[in-house]
């Protein structure tokens, strides 16, 4: 890139937001310009109208910067979206409508059949679902999104377990409390105990996995016939989704198989070498008490999926751990890769 280009943040203000920020200064290809957010943030410095969550500083300038209306047509082509799904669905429809490419992490369009649903290392290909967008929906811009945060670490640790004839997945995830934004759950509820609820999550772990690992067709996806049966909970823990996982395979594979599929898992990402890229998305751990949030989660920049504890399943076949940052690879760094991708590709020309 001879040029960084302009790209704006919905949702500016907010856990996610933030996030984004923070990944993009100084990023050599994206350069934030407009910060957009709520009417409440509206005409507001980011410093007076957001106080910074994220470990460190604030990015240089940001606190000065001055929060934008969030208006379709306003700001550059190219906007993230760290929009509560409550807002979001309409928004980026719109944004779309007016010609920008919106890279969101909202859930509102992910299961629409023409947007894709993004693992740039699992499913690059879908992008091909962007031929047909615009004459299907009647969209000026484009819209691209990336998975529930725990989504995507369960695709990363399933697609390279495809060969093996995967058939069937149960997945008991332990989420962080900043997947729930701020102000988050109260503290008085998590601190020394284990929610067994969280809303939604359940069933969009069950139906974006399918999407995911399936096969783009020239009207949509064919689901990936894997099942896939989820049990959500949120746990006392700051950053970093764990995963219990255990999985059903039509070939017989023997555990170094497995470990050898993990381990040499790449995908275009690392290929074209974006810049968010890790050299190895999917890192195996042999220590027989890892992965762990504390010392795990932040593997290269938070974009690295760690494993451990391969072992059989009495029940299934094999069953694992797996562990990723929920707000980076699971949220803003997600998007982020995205947009790389589509850049390289030239969907932003």
């Amino acid at each position: 890139m001879s040029r960084a280009i302009e790209v704006g943040v919905l949702g500016a203000t907010g856990m996610v937001g933030q996030q984004f920020l923070a990944l993009l200064a100084g990023h050599p290809w994206f350069t934030p310009t407009w910060l957009a957010a709520s009417e409440r943030s509206e005409g507001k410095r980011y410093g007076d109208a957001a106080a910074w969550r994220l470990a460190g500083p604030a990015p240089e300038g940001v606190p000065d910067r001055v929060v934008e209306s969030a208006t379709p047509g306003m700001g550059p082509k190219l906007v993230f979206s760290a929009l509560d799904a409550s807002v979001a669905g309409d928004l980026e429809r719109e944004f779309a409508e007016a010609g920008h490419v919106v890279v969101s992490n909202a859930r509102n369009h992910r299961m629409d059949a023409v947007v894709p649903l993004l693992v740039p290392e699992v499913n690059a290909d879908h992008l091909a679902l962007l031929e047909g967008q615009r004459a299907a929906r009647g969209w000026k811009g484009l819209i691209v999104t990336n998975p529930n945060c725990s989504t995507v670490m369960l695709t990363m640790a399933l697609a390279p377990l495809r060969q093996f004839d995967l058939r069937a997945c149960l997945v008991t995830t332990l989420q962080a409390v900043s997947g729930a934004g701020y102000p988050g759950v109260p503290s008085y509820d998590i601190l020394g105990n284990v929610i067994p609820f969280i809303s939604g999550e359940e069933e969009k772990i069950e139906s974006e996995t399918r999407k995911i690992l399936g096969a783009a067709e020239a009207a949509g996806v064919t689901l990936h016939p894997v099942a896939v049966s989820a049990s959500t909970t949120r746990v006392p823990v700051i950053d970093g989704h764990t995963e219990s996982v255990s999985v059903s395979l039509g070939a017989r594979p023997q555990a170094e198989d497995l470990r050898q599929a993990f381990e040499a898992f790449r995908g275009l990402p690392q290929e074209l070498e974006l810049p968010s890229a890790p050299p190895r998305p999917l890192l195996y751990l042999d220590a027989p008490n890892r992965p762990q949030p504390r010392f795990d989660a932040g593997r290269d920049g938070g974009m690295a999926v760690s494993i451990g504890r391969l072992r059989p399943c009495r029940v299934l076949d094999w069953k694992f751990f797996v562990l990723g940052h929920n707000t980076v690879r699971g949220a803003a760094g997600a998007a982020i890769l995205n947009a790389e991708l589509m850049l390289a590709q030239g969907w932003l020309d």
